[in-house]
């Protein structure tokens, strides 16, 4: 074990503090400083977006849910942005939303800095310091300019992963069943789109997986390698001949750096394994082109945080309405199978309705999650996950940490009522 004491120093003080700009961390840090917080974003890569741009992860999904807008407010100003500027295209009904990923970037960045966010790019997120009362006073980052301090009165972890709430010693579930698989998703050029089956992802209770292409690459499979593999899904890119493909799968704990490090190195080899066979077995693919693999692997399951509320499968299944309900959550019960080509798909009959005591722990005052690791249990978080609801979760966590610094309060005292009058007035459908 080796210990290293150093001074670090503090650059700057926040009242809402957000860490990590995907989905949730960027909507959290909008409604944070329209709230009437000062506030900072801090993001490992240059540019926002997380899953949606890191990871290729397409479409964002689910916006509408039996014909109503189910995710509304500073999640659906941003989706209508994006289309008004050619980088966006609603699929109606649903409300998946096809995108380019530039576009995304172009529109989130400009978003959080007219709401007056301070964006601190290329820091990682690596430590935190607390008070006697587990109240975080700092978070600490690394970045070329060495290591710096950040001070804030609330702070929200948009990581994903929970990286802040573990650092700062919450307490997580432990699920006895494999995490879901991570993959890599890519681009293709050169793909004769028309020919091309459901790669529009717009009508309830389908899912958009090929099922002919899935067939024949399990046929395939029979005779030459084809590398373990989930769908396919064809995600449109608004641009003729050019599809992001959701298809590798791997087992692995992307949480752990030497698993996540070998879990990239097999996907990108199975990329370009995939791409071969297609453009040697599926007409539409012969001259297809891998344009790009995802700067990161798309991550569908890392740790959950054992909230003031575990959100279950049942109470989501069920729409249960929650008096304290701050987001929806449409997408089907998702779940994928790590070591196989199987996935189990359990629509929804109406839009869930995810708790804000989901995002908190009762003994950590000044702390929200905004992510994908919301307390929630495997069936509810295998939907809750996705971009759409995530939105709306960072959404909410944002505002209640502006609500909270300016009180002086918890998190788990805001005014759970005010909270959801101005959610709604921004038009969140709670």
């Amino acid at each position: 074990m080796l210990s290293v004491q150093k001074d670090i120093p503090v650059i700057a003080a926040y009242d809402v503090v957000v860490c990590g700009g995907g989905p949730g961390g960027m909507m959290a840090a909008v409604a944070a400083a329209r709230g009437g917080a000062k506030v900072a974003l801090i993001e490992r890569y240059g540019f926002l977006g997380g899953m949606a741009t890191a990871g290729f992860v397409s479409p964002l999904s689910v916006f509408r849910y039996n014909d109503q807008l189910v995710v509304g407010g500073i999640p659906w100003e941003f989706v209508c942005r994006m289309e008004k500027n050619g980088g966006a295209q609603v699929e109606y009904p649903l409300g998946n939303i096809s995108y380019r990923t530039e576009s995304f970037k172009l529109e989130a960045q400009r978003m959080l800095l007219e709401a007056g966010v301070e964006i601190y790019f290329h820091a990682w997120l690596s430590g935190c310091k607390q008070d006697a009362d587990g109240r975080l006073t700092h978070v600490i980052m690394e970045s070329k300019s060495g290591t710096q301090a950040i001070a804030g009165k609330c702070f929200v972890d948009g990581t994903g992963d929970g990286d802040l709430c573990h650092m700062a010693g919450m307490p997580m579930q432990h699920f006895d069943a494999s995490l879901q698989p991570a993959s890599m998703c890519f681009l293709l050029g050169g793909v004769e789109t028309e020919k091309i089956e459901k790669i529009h992802h717009s009508q309830q209770g389908v899912n958009y997986h090929n099922e002919p292409m899935q067939k024949r690459l399990r046929e395939i499979a029979e005779e030459e390698n084809v590398p373990n593999f989930g769908g396919p899904w064809f995600c449109w890119v608004l641009e003729n001949n050019m599809l992001m493909v959701n298809a590798t799968r791997i087992q692995a704990n992307m949480i752990d750096e030497r698993e996540q490090t070998r879990a990239e190195c097999s996907l990108r080899e199975d990329v370009h394994t995939l791409v071969d066979i297609l453009r040697r077995h599926f007409e539409p693919f012969k001259n297809a082109f891998l344009i790009a693999t995802a700067p990161q692997a798309g991550v569908r399951e890392t740790r959950h945080i054992l909230g003031a509320h575990v959100l279950t499968g049942q109470e989501y299944a069920s729409s249960f309405e929650f008096e304290d309900a701050i987001g929806r959550g449409a997408h089907p019960i998702d779940i994928h199978d790590a070591v196989s080509t199987n996935q189990r798909c359990q629509f929804l009959k109406e839009a869930a309705y995810i708790p804000y005591r989901s995002l908190y722990h009762k003994d950590f005052p000044n702390l929200l999650v905004a992510s994908r690791c919301l307390s929630a249990d495997r069936e509810a978080s295998a939907s809750a996950r996705v971009m759409a609801s995530v939105m709306g979760i960072g959404q909410a966590a944002g505002l209640a940490a502006a609500m909270a610094a300016a009180k002086n309060c918890s998190v788990k005292d805001v005014d759970i009522q005010a909270l959801r009058e101005k959610l709604r007035q921004w038009g969140t459908q709670i």
